[in-house]
């Protein structure tokens, strides 16, 4: 009995072997991130969603050495916030994932179920879909956490922008640009400037020559951006960092700059398209009307019927609006004033008041209506479409002036972390 059970045993030990080496075939550690690993198959897994994005954009295909050398950088410091997030005890419920993927539905003005499919149809599946997402908001928020905090804004500062902007009227200018990032360091984590500008210097012949730029990013850059080509999308100039602004303004499209050296290594950039921004314009209606808010004393059905009896009256002359407002209505700041509202934009109001605000004919007076404040009449008195340019501007320089040095600030603390993690690679 003893031999049958030792050689079952053996057997099973033989079997858990070959499972436990089939499934390290399967997978296996491609990199060590302090106390994390890398798998190869994340590996395999962003490679194959880079490559597809590149062959929908067009883009010329860079060689796998470089795809890998990027790739393996975006997931080392992709690891090195997910574990920065779980010290900051930073969650993304399923609730929280399903809100956040149900708003890039929206904003791609599909349901939920068709960006599933596009998803399925793109070769992803759906649950490494949500964890991509759900990886995306984790490093936001550690992001988010971690630069914000490194950031002051003067009032000063501000001011300036803000005249700026007025002086020159940068802000009826964007630029879209490409970015390519030559790090000073070299494959051993050494600093060596000598190197670092010969090959920003060999990155210039090549776009010279006419290689695509989009390649050279993804071939060559130490940016964080480099996967998507070097791409920094549509910025006015006052939203650049203060290097690119100085450089890029006057430039034509599809003129390349640089190598211009700052802390982080020789940037080159190349502006791929110019545009001018649209002055900022909203809809705005000047409203006047009459609440009459239920209570314990007046029923619902009978607020509805005064107000209808209210319009009637209006509208047959014996009483003005102003005059069934100032006697009547509960909304005492509007009362005062005949039941007039101050000009808003239409969104200002609750769903139930501006939707009859959008359908109305200037003049008209509206059949009584609900909302959660009570029953109302309303007459559209005017509609107008107000620049709000000026009166956004110290808003948007503020804004501004966030966005660049939230900018300038993460890329400097992205080198840090990367620079004091310890990272072991294993790749074949």
């Amino acid at each position: 009995m003893r031999k049958i059970t030792s050689l079952a045993f053996g057997v099973v030990a033989m079997l858990a072997s070959t499972a436990a080496t089939a499934e390290q075939l399967l997978d296996r550690v491609a990199i060590v991130v302090n106390d994390k690993v890398v798998l190869q198959s994340e590996m395999d897994s962003m490679l194959t969603n880079v490559r597809r994005d590149l062959a929908q954009n067009g883009g010329q295909m860079p060689s796998d050495s470089a795809l890998q050398t990027q790739v393996a950088e975006r997931l080392i410091l992709q690891t090195l916030q997910k574990q920065m997030g779980e010290r900051m005890g930073i969650r993304i419920n399923d609730a929280m994932l399903d809100q956040a993927i149900a708003s890039i539905a929206s904003d791609n003005n599909m349901t939920v179920e068709g960006l599933r499919a596009q998803i399925a149809g793109e070769g992803q599946s759906w649950a490494d879909y949500r964890e991509e997402i759900r990886t995306q908001i984790i490093v936001s928020e550690v992001q988010r956490a971690s630069v914000q905090r490194r950031l002051y804004m003067s009032p000063q500062e501000i001011n300036l922008l803000v005249d700026l902007i007025k002086q020159q009227g940068a802000q009826d200018t964007e630029y879209r640009v490409g970015h390519i990032l030559i790090s000073l360091q070299d494959e051993q984590g050494r600093e060596n400037e000598t190197l670092a500008r010969e090959r920003a210097g060999d990155v210039i012949a090549r776009l010279d020559a006419g290689d695509d730029f989009a390649q050279l990013a993804i071939s060559a850059s130490a940016a964080a951006n480099a996967l998507e080509g070097g791409d920094m999308g549509f910025m006015s100039l006052n939203a650049m960092p203060t290097l690119f602004a100085a450089n890029v303004r006057d430039q034509q499209e599809g003129s390349v700059i640089g190598p211009l050296r700052s802390g982080l290594g020789f940037h080159i950039l190349k502006v791929h398209e110019i545009r001018g921004i649209q002055r900022a314009v909203e809809d705005e209606v000047m409203v006047r009307h009459v609440l009459i808010r239920p209570s314990v004393i007046l029923s619902d059905n009978r607020a509805q019927q005064m107000l209808r009896e209210f319009r009637q009256q209006i509208q047959s002359g014996e009483k003005t609006f102003e005059e069934v407002a100032r006697q009547h209505s509960s909304d005492t700041g509007s009362a005062a004033d005949g039941g007039k509202m101050d000009w808003m934009p239409p969104d200002m109001f609750v769903p139930e008041f501006r939707s009859v605000v959008n359908r109305i004919e200037k003049g008209v007076i509206s059949e009584p209506f609900r909302t959660e404040f009570g029953w109302h009449i309303l007459e559209v008195l005017d509609r107008r479409q107000q620049d709000i340019t000026d009166q956004r501007l110290r808003e948007q320089a503020q804004n501004i002036l966030y966005r660049r040095k939230f900018q300038e600030e993460l890329a400097v603390w992205l080198q840090e972390i990367r620079d004091n993690a310890y990272v072991e690679y294993r790749l074949q």
